[in-house]
């Protein structure tokens, strides 16, 4: 046997992965995804943000809505807020406003957040809600077997689509910059330490985070969003992106066939807390 190699045991891998304390934050429900989905890379980056920040499981609070991803607060060991399809974000808001000490993290699928919940992704954004927006986008309702999304390839065939979708898919990036949100960023689900990492930094942020985050459906997408066609369309942003420059930012998530990942566009801006607070003063007579 090659000397460099050694055998290992599951028992000792175990007590490896118990070491690192990031499992404290999974709940004692075993996820229900598909196998191979790239759901189960955002759990354990979500799992290991909360580690390598140091925030207490009773600190933090994970809302989500209706779709494969909102069975994400079952799965880890939070508070947690499992609401109505596309209402994740007045919820997550109204979570924040009431205790501003909480760590504030939304989920969502490409459909339940650009569908029936889009109107509220600009409100959000400009408030500048203190609070981190993930959205699994697989490009499809896998929940309910396999219908055209928001964000559905044209030409795709599905159940709604059986003669190739024709309708013009949405950008998601480009909206999110527009919108102005104050930290915007893409991760994969086949880069699954990078995504950990950008999760880490999303909840950093100050204000309203959003994380695009590519996942295949391995279940109903065998053609377009695969890992197989993901693996070497994907790009890591040019070392010398300017984060601070939003023209730059847009023309970098401009749609093309090499999605690029990393922080797009970040600035520091007063949370709508900091707004609410600054109200407050002024009713009182406490500042001009």
């Amino acid at each position: 046997m090659d000397e460099h190699l050694k055998p290992v045991y599951l028992e000792e891998k175990l007590e490896e992965i118990r070491n690192v304390g990031h499992h404290s934050y999974r709940s004692i429900a075993l996820p229900t995804w598909c196998p191979g989905c790239g759901y189960f890379s955002m759990a354990e980056g979500l799992t290991f943000a909360l580690n390598q920040l140091g925030i207490e499981n009773k600190d933090a609070v994970v809302v989500s809505g209706i779709g494969c991803a909102s069975r994400f607060p079952f799965f880890v060991s939070t508070y947690g807020f499992h609401t109505l399809h596309g209402r994740t974000l007045p919820i997550a808001t109204g979570v924040k406003l009431a205790n501003d000490e909480l760590t504030v993290i939304a989920i969502g699928g490409d459909g339940d957040a650009f569908a029936i919940g889009g109107g509220h992704i600009p409100h959000a954004a400009r408030r500048n809600v203190n609070i981190t927006y993930l959205v699994f986008d697989n490009g499809i309702y896998g929940l309910t077997k396999g219908q055209t999304s928001p964000t559905s390839a044209l030409g795709f065939k599905t159940p709604t689509s059986p003669y190739e979708n024709e309708d013009e898919p949405l950008h998601p990036l480009m909206m999110l910059l527009s919108y102005r949100a104050s930290w915007v960023g893409q991760a994969y689900a086949g880069h699954p330490h990078h995504l950990a990492d950008m999760i880490t930094q999303a909840i950093e942020h100050k204000g309203f985070s959003y994380l695009h985050i590519l996942s295949p459906c391995v279940a109903f997408d065998k053609t377009n969003n695969t890992y197989a066609n993901l693996d070497v369309l994907v790009r890591d942003l040019p070392e010398n992106h300017d984060t601070s420059n939003l023209m730059e930012a847009m023309a970098q998530a401009n749609p093309d066939e090499n999605p690029a990942l990393g922080v797009f566009f970040k600035q520091q801006r007063p949370t709508l807390i900091d707004a609410q607070n600054a109200i407050s003063k002024r009713a009182q007579g406490m500042h001009k």
